[in-house]
């Protein structure tokens, strides 16, 4: 990407001082932190929808848009089939092994 020399200045502050911060929150908070208590597996399991729903997000708003919107798919209606068919199969396939 193309950023000034400010806005990469920025970046490399911010993550010169959270990446840090994190691994020492993470340290301190390692003797307090009960991994088994229903507290701590219900903020893991939202904090992992969250995560698999923004993945979600990007892979079908963002990635594929861009190809199924796409001059080539717009113009033929088999290709168009066979790419949904492909999509929904992917998807099949990964609940699946999941």
């Amino acid at each position: 990407a193309e950023y000034k020399l400010k806005t990469k200045a920025v970046m490399v502050f911010f993550f010169s001082f959270t990446t840090p911060f994190g691994i020492a929150l993470g340290i301190g908070l390692s003797n307090v932190y009960s991994g088994n208590s229903p507290t701590a597996l219900i903020v893991q399991g939202l904090l992992n929808a969250c995560s698999a729903g923004l993945l979600n997000y990007m892979a079908l708003v963002d990635l594929l848009a861009a190809d199924f919107l796409g001059p080539k798919l717009q113009s033929n209606m088999k290709l168009q089939f066979q790419a949904y068919v492909a999509v929904l199969l992917g998807a099949g396939f990964m609940s699946l092994m999941a």
